[in-house]
């Protein structure tokens, strides 16, 4: 297992095929850091699919509006939620969108980030200065690379559970 060096700061989402273990950065983001550990610590991240998956280029997940539901009405719709949380202000740093960095999601306008985040599966650059980066995997990216693909996918995979690494 990776050293985790501060387990307020840290997250582990089990997927189906293991733990992904994510280092926060709060100096970078703090606000979206705060959001994350608030919506993990409510359980509202439990099984929440990952409705947009473009192979080489990012795994998107945490519409906890709509993304915990089994019918396909509500996996359609996933991606245009969030949470009952107001949207966070872009925390835009100079961190490059790398592979395995964490980004917020957000529509057009860039204060619109709410629960929904996104895991680069190699460096796309082109987000840089765009979307706030608030963490990085630190273990398990091969279990990132292999979410099943769609936009959505017929069959998605879901965040089983996600934990503050403080509370296990």
């Amino acid at each position: 297992m990776a050293e985790i060096k501060d387990p307020e700061n840290t997250i582990i989402i089990e997927l189906k095929d293991g733990k992904v273990v994510i280092e926060l950065l709060p100096d970078v983001a703090p606000q979206h850091c705060e959001r994350m550990k608030e919506l993990a610590r409510a359980g509202e991240y439990d099984n929440v699919a990952f409705h947009r998956v473009i192979d080489g280029f990012m795994a998107q997940t945490g519409d906890v509006q709509h993304g915990d539901m089994e019918d396909g009405f509500n996996i359609r719709m996933a991606g245009t939620g969030g949470s009952s949380l107001p949207n966070l202000p872009a925390e835009f740093s100079k961190l490059p969108h790398d592979r395995g960095t964490l980004g917020a999601a957000r529509s057009a306008n860039p204060n619109s980030a709410n629960s929904q985040f996104f895991i680069n599966f190699k460096d796309n650059h082109f987000l840089n200065g765009q979307y706030t980066v608030y963490g990085r995997v630190i273990e398990g990216m091969e279990h990132v690379d292999a979410i099943t693909r769609g936009e959505p996918p017929a069959n998605p995979d879901r965040m089983i559970s996600v934990k503050v690494a403080a509370d296990v």
